[in-house]
């Protein structure tokens, strides 16, 4: 059976908002994610707002991540299974590509930004 299954995803989405409307929400690379804001077009102040607000656009339809989900290598997640969706964003008005991944009882952000043909990260 290949994973994750679109129950287990959808199940992460889930998870995911849950976490970030009760205020677990924390960013891996924040220079990364201040230079995709500025091209998105919100200010860095408002990032508390953005992923409830994407949360509720992203479906399970929408996973590009791997199968199985890739593992972090970042520090504070490491080993963790990292999330990758893609979609057309009303918030955004663009095609918008998002990975997240949850530790801890957070939701961790580790990119967000205008889907980019040639390598999403």
């Amino acid at each position: 059976m290949t994973r994750p299954s679109h129950k287990e995803i959808h199940g992460k989405i889930r998870k995911a908002r849950e976490l970030v409307s009760d205020g677990y929400f924390a960013v891996i690379e924040p220079d990364s994610i201040a230079a995709d804001a500025l091209e998105l077009g919100y200010l860095i102040e408002d990032l508390p707002n953005i992923p409830s607000e994407i949360l509720i656009e992203v479906k399970a339809e929408n996973y590009v991540g791997d199968q199985p989900p890739q593992r972090s290598y970042e520090k504070q997640i490491i080993d963790c299974e990292l999330f990758a969706f893609r979609w057309a964003s009303k918030r955004f008005g663009c095609e918008i590509y998002v990975k997240f991944t949850l530790k801890d009882n957070t939701m961790w952000l580790v990119s967000l930004h205008e889907h980019r043909e040639k390598e999403d990260e």
